[in-house]
Formats: C-alpha cells, sequence, structure tokens
C-alpha cells in the first residue's frame, strides 16, 4: 500500500500535467469554414477568381493566417471549400466589412448559390 500511494500521486500528476500543456498549447487562432455551392452557369474561370480573390486575403488583411481553397473530398450540393484561419476571435470580427472582405465579396457574392459557415476554436 505505501507503494501504491505514491504511485497514484505521481499518475495523478502526469494526467493533470498533461492536461494542463494541452491546454497551454492549444491554438488560440478561428476557423472560418465556408461550404459552397454556385449558381448555375458559373463558370469554372469566375469560380478560379473567387478562390483566387479568398488566396489573395492574407495580403490584404494582416489577421487572416492562412487560406485553404483546395478541396479534397465533397458531400451533397455544396461543391467547394473555403476556409481561413484568423488570428484569433477579435481579427474574425474585426474582418466583418473590412476592405479586404469587401474586395473579395464583389467577386465571390455574384456567383455564390448557398454557402454555410462554421467558425471554430479552441
Amino acid at each position: 500500500m505505501k507503494k501504491l500511494i505514491p504511485a497514484l500521486v505521481l499518475c495523478a500528476a502526469c494526467a493533470f500535467g498533461s492536461a494542463a500543456f494541452a491546454a497551454d498549447t492549444a491554438p488560440k487562432s478561428v476557423l472560418h469554414v465556408v461550404t459552397v455551392s454556385w449558381k448555375a452557369g458559373t463558370t469554372p474561370e469566375q469560380i478560379q477568381a473567387a478562390l483566387d480573390g479568398a488566396q489573395a486575403i492574407p495580403a490584404a488583411y494582416p489577421g487572416v493566417l492562412r487560406v485553404w481553397t483546395k478541396t479534397l473530398k465533397q458531400q451533397g450540393e455544396r461543391t467547394h471549400v473555403i476556409a481561413m484561419e484568423f488570428k484569433d476571435a477579435e481579427a474574425l470580427k474585426s474582418y466583418t466589412k473590412s476592405p479586404a472582405q469587401e474586395a473579395w465579396y464583389k467577386v465571390y457574392l455574384p456567383i455564390r448559390d448557398h454557402s454555410t459557415t462554421f467558425d471554430v476554436t479552441n
């Protein structure tokens, strides 16, 4: 029994330590994920222009760290995904109606039929 108690204390400390470590290392960034279906008659060139416009956002808005636009697999009617990684929740909030968003929307919104958006963080 005397050996069991220190072993249990050590196990508990390790478990707590790893949980605290995971919380400390979890990113604070926000992923903004948009699944998109395009309007009928939208050309591949228009779609590519919208995806290229999304890829250009980090240069125009420093709160966006990364953008992904290459769909590897899709289910349902949404054919494309655009994922943006924001520095934090405040950067996402400030992006709304920013010049960077408004410039991209000029290319994106006229051809977007439906979209679903998720914002996720730790």
